[in-house]
């Protein structure tokens, strides 16, 4: 399956179902981050149940503090 991250097209394997799947494949489930899945901001408790499907624009945003 195709999806969108950040604008570049990439191809998920079969076991990355949900955002949380493709969060754990990049090492981001413990990062300050915000997902957002096809301009719609996910809370993070719905990443666990959120699943992905061909062509869904994901944005994940980092947060960096600072002053």
């Amino acid at each position: 399956m195709n999806i969108i991250i950040n604008g570049e097209t990439r191809a998920v394997t079969e076991d990355t179902v949900t955002v949380i799947d493709l969060l754990k494949k990049y090492q981001l489930e413990d990062a300050r981050i915000a997902v957002e899945q096809n301009g719609n901001i996910l809370m993070k408790e719905e990443w666990d149940e959120t699943l992905l499907g061909e062509q869904d624009k994901i944005e994940i945003v980092h947060f960096v503090g600072g002053g």
